[in-house]
């Protein structure tokens, strides 16, 4: 059986302008809500998890590859969504969480994660090998070559781990592979960008391909080089906390163009979060097939819990109720413990507060899995559920809710609304990828 996402590069190449979100979150109420949406359309749903949030040690999320894969099947189950149309990948898969050691650390340690990541049932993995070790060179640019030849050592270990797949299972999808060097940070861009963002010159592409492929050629690994789909470039696309830099297909032309000469590849385009929806569309058009978004679909979901707040506090406030205060619990619980925003936000006190909670980075969503704030949501919805939510305030806090609310299309209780705001930013993308064609 092909693997889908190959089919969909079989798909580009013969003209059908066609790709696929890649949601790249580890939140309950974001992948419920792209998997109901996606069920109306017998879609497939492709789920990443990135090297930080799910590792062997757990990760942010706490989460190890195994335990990912049983939380997406819990989801998939409670939605009824078939599993057949579940696509799970890993995403920044190399030594991204251990560049404080020497190399043949971090690649021992990128190994057990990317085997851990095969074994555990994901079959698109992302090998990113572009960052430094504490043994490189700090001031030289990392080569295509130490790139490529740590890249192909992990594919190397990922086949490995797959045949030991195919002992359990003799019908196991063989896993697909995306590659580069041009590869933005996970989770956009840290501060703002001066001089704007450099779209990918062609002869570097080109590089990268040859490079990857010989590398891959020295390891025997000329099987695998078939399943590398997609090559990760920059398209000329990103976001700072609130800055975007929009697709701007004059200026990608002739990288577009260079994809051609490749009938097997499309690209994977990073950061693509708030591009808009016709953007979206030229991208794909463009043969950036795989479109990856993390920080925008959380931060509908944060702007959604916030809305609600609003109308607890209006409904509630003087009332016996037990009240969530869950802005005021997210803010507590980023000052209580601040690395996971303080190397990405600068500024006066002021801007720094605005940060935590308006920056197009999202960096509240490493703070949703707490124990404190996991309690605030809950105890937000329950205090919703218990009362009826008025038309009035749902218009002024949900405008785009209170429309399908008042044409019978969504139920009004809290969970349908978290859920729908988080399909804007969904249906920008499956209109991007062309749903219906």
């Amino acid at each position: 059986m092909i693997h889908p996402l190959k089919q969909l590069v079989a798909d580009q190449k013969k003209g059908m302008k066609k790709g696929i979100m890649s949601v790249c979150s580890a939140n309950e109420f974001v992948i419920e809500a792209v998997m109901e949406n996606a069920k109306k359309y017998d879609e497939f749903v492709l789920i990443e998890s990135t090297a930080n949030q799910v590792n062997q040690f757990g990760g942010y999320t706490g989460m190890k590859p195994i335990d990912f894969v049983e939380f997406v099947n819990k989801i998939a189950d409670k939605c009824d969504f078939n599993k057949h149309r579940l696509i799970l990948g890993g995403d920044h898969l190399g030594p991204l969480t251990f560049v404080k050691e020497d190399e043949d650390k971090a690649m021992e340690l990128a190994k057990d994660l990317i085997e851990e990541y095969v074994l555990a049932g994901f079959t698109k993995i992302h090998i990113d090998t572009s960052m430094k070790v504490a043994s490189d060179n700090k001031n030289t640019r990392l080569s295509d070559e130490t790139i490529a030849k740590r890249g192909a050592y992990l594919c190397k270990v990922a086949e490995d781990a797959y045949k030991k797949v195919l002992k359990q299972n003799a019908t196991a999808l063989a896993p697909v592979y995306v590659v580069g060097s041009e590869v933005p940070i996970p989770g956009g861009a840290q501060g703002e960008e001066e001089e704007g963002i450099q779209v990918t010159k062609v002869a570097d592409f080109k590089a990268t391909v040859e490079t990857f492929k010989n590398e891959y050629k020295k390891l025997k690994l000329d099987d695998a080089w078939d399943r590398v789909i997609a090559i990760v470039v920059q398209p000329g696309v990103e976001f700072g906390d609130t800055t975007i830099d929009e697709y701007d297909r004059e200026k990608a032309k002739d990288l577009v163009a260079a994809i051609n000469d490749y009938p097997n590849l499309v690209f994977e385009g990073h950061s693509t979060d708030y591009q808009t929806p016709d953007k979206l569309k030229e991208m794909v058009e463009d043969q950036v097939a795989i479109l990856k978004v993390g920080p925008a679909v959380t931060f509908a979901l944060r702007e959604a819990l916030f809305a609600l707040n609003k109308i607890e506090e209006e409904l509630l406030t003087g009332t016996d109720v037990y009240m969530s205060n869950f802005a005021r619990v997210l803010e507590h619980e980023m000052l209580k413990s601040p690395n996971n925003w303080q190397k990405h936000y600068v500024g006066t006190m002021d801007k720094l507060e605005f940060k935590r909670k308006y920056s197009l980075s999202d960096r509240c969503r490493y703070y949703l899995p707490s124990e404190t704030v996991d309690m605030s949501i809950k105890r937000l919805v329950n205090n919703l559920e218990k009362v009826e939510i008025p038309f009035s305030l749902l218009s002024q806090y949900m405008p785009v809710q209170y429309t399908k609310v008042r044409k019978n299309e969504l139920d009004n209780n809290p969970k349908a609304l978290i859920k729908d705001r988080i399909i804007n930013c969904a249906d920008e993308y499956a209109y991007a990828c062309g749903r219906n064609i």
